[in-house]
């Protein structure tokens, strides 16, 4: 299980990522660095124990809510450089390469994992606790993209709403970039879909609303 250390980071990731949001195509804001506040997320554990892997959600100083996954590696990952969010030095660990996750095959192997089943999602800040907050529903059982196995050279497709990742064959693993409180139910599948992911966040009046974080289909259904 991963460990969480309860230290510094400098700079911290909300820092990091207000410099990085305002290039995504799907951020809904201006130019300028905007005013981020850490609203909720969780953790994925790698396997090698190597590469620190969060799902972070921030909201806007408007309460736009973004769903950033990211990873955190002791050295850089190879032909990433597009993907990288920037550098940070933990107080533990030292310095750290902070990267869009949606392009780190070590998140994207364990994110297939846990919409298989394969995987459990952890608390955010707490070490070897699983979240029970975080929801998998699916049609049916086993693997959802079995032609799915190179992790290191998929394509990745980022537009205004959100993230893609596309496997052989044409099933999706597609990521909400920005997230929309669920007004009929977030356990309901999006019409098409093999399954989902669902979870929670803070929105500003203190309350926590669920959503779909992420949606899997397969290729028959792309």
């Amino acid at each position: 299980m991963a460990v969480i250390h309860h230290t510094t980071l400098k700079p911290t990731k909300v820092e990091l990522l207000a410099s990085w949001l305002p290039s995504r195509p799907w951020y809904r804001g201006g130019p300028d660095a905007p005013e981020l506040t850490r609203v909720g997320g969780f953790r994925l554990d790698d396997p090698d124990g190597e590469v620190g892997i969060e799902f972070m959600v921030v909201t806007d100083a408007s309460g736009v809510a973004y769903f950033v996954p990211l990873t955190y590696r002791g050295a850089p990952l190879d032909e990433a450089e597009h993907a990288l969010v920037g550098t940070a030095e933990h107080g533990v660990l030292g310095k750290r390469w902070v990267y869009d996750g949606c392009h780190d095959p070590v998140l994207a192997a364990q994110l297939l994992a846990l919409a298989e089943g394969r995987a459990q999602a952890q608390a955010q800040n707490a070490s070897d606790t699983p979240d029970q907050d975080v929801v998998v529903a699916r049609d049916g059982a086993g693997s959802l993209f079995p032609e799915f196995t190179d992790f290191s050279d998929f394509p990745v497709t980022d537009d205004e709403d959100g993230t893609g990742l596309t496997a052989p064959g044409g099933a999706v693993l597609r990521l909400h970039r920005v997230l929309r409180p669920a007004t009929d139910g977030p356990s309901a599948a999006p019409p098409g879909a093999a399954g989902h992911i669902t979870g929670s966040w803070q929105v500003p009046d203190g309350t926590r609303v669920r959503g779909v974080f992420a949606v899997f289909r397969s290729g028959s259904r792309a």
